[in-house]
C-alpha cells in the first residue's frame, strides 16, 4: 500500500466544528479534484487508523488542503494536532469527478468533494452553468459559506432545516432538466434519499454521479 508521511504546515478554522489542514505535497502525487485520500495520524497506536478525507486544494497546488469536520475519534485526535506534526497518506481513490455542468447537492460535510471541483471550474471561468444546493442544520454550520457565494452567485442555493427548509422534491424539480448531471454527496441516508428523488423526477441514472 501506498504511503507518504507529511508534515502539517498549517491550520485553521472553517466554522465552528470545521478545520483545514494544510500539510506537504509528496513528489509525484496526483489526484483529481473530487477524489480522496485514506489519512492516518503518525503516531503510536493511530498509523493504521485510516480514515477517508478529501482534497480540498487544487491538483497543480504546490500544498494538499483538507478540509475536515470535527468529530470524535480520530478527527477528534487531529484537532489537537499541530503545525510540524506529521501525518500518512495513502493511496488515491474517488468516483466523484466532474462530468458536465449541473446540480451539485450536498449535505453537511458532504459538500467537501465538491470544494476542489468548483474551485478548478473557477479558475478555469467553466463555473457559470453549475448550482449547489447545500443542506446544513443551522447557518453556523454552513462551510465556506463566503467563497461559495463568491463563485456562484445565486446558484448557491442554501437549505436550513432549523428554519424548515431541506432538499426535497420541490427543490429538486425546478433543478432537473434534460443534459444536466447531478453530483451527490452526504450521509447515506441524505444520498439515498436524494439518489431516489432524483429518479422519480426523471433524470437517468447514468447522470447522477455519487460516491462509488
Amino acid at each position: 500500500m501506498e504511503k507518504h508521511i507529511v508534515k502539517i504546515l498549517d491550520t485553521g478554522k472553517v466554522t465552528h466544528n470545521v478545520k483545514r489542514f494544510t500539510v506537504e505535497k509528496p513528489k509525484g502525487y496526483l489526484y483529481i479534484p473530487g477524489q480522496a485520500t485514506d489519512i492516518s495520524i503518525n503516531e503510536p497506536g493511530f498509523e493504521d487508523n485510516l480514515h477517508p478525507f478529501t482534497f480540498t486544494s487544487l491538483t497543480h497546488d504546490d500544498t494538499l488542503e483538507f478540509t475536515i469536520k470535527i468529530y470524535q475519534g480520530v478527527t477528534k485526535k487531529m484537532d489537537g494536532l499541530n503545525v510540524g506534526d506529521t501525518l500518512i497518506l495513502h493511496e488515491v481513490f474517488g468516483a466523484i469527478n466532474y462530468a458536465g455542468p449541473g446540480v451539485f447537492i450536498a449535505g453537511g460535510a458532504g459538500v467537501t468533494p465538491f470544494i476542489a471541483i468548483l474551485r478548478q471550474l473557477k479558475e478555469e471561468g467553466s463555473i457559470g452553468q453549475n448550482y449547489l444546493l447545500f443542506a446544513n442544520h443551522s447557518r453556523k454550520d454552513i462551510i465556506l459559506e463566503d467563497e461559495f457565494t463568491e463563485m456562484l452567485g445565486d446558484h448557491f442555493i442554501n437549505l436550513i432545516s432549523a428554519e424548515g427548509n431541506r432538499i426535497d422534491e420541490t427543490i429538486l424539480k425546478q433543478y432537473v432538466q434534460n443534459g444536466r448531471k447531478y453530483y451527490v454527496c452526504g450521509p447515506d441516508e441524505f444520498t439515498a434519499k436524494m439518489v431516489e428523488t432524483l429518479k422519480q423526477l426523471g433524470a437517468p441514472a447514468d447522470d447522477i454521479v455519487t460516491e462509488q
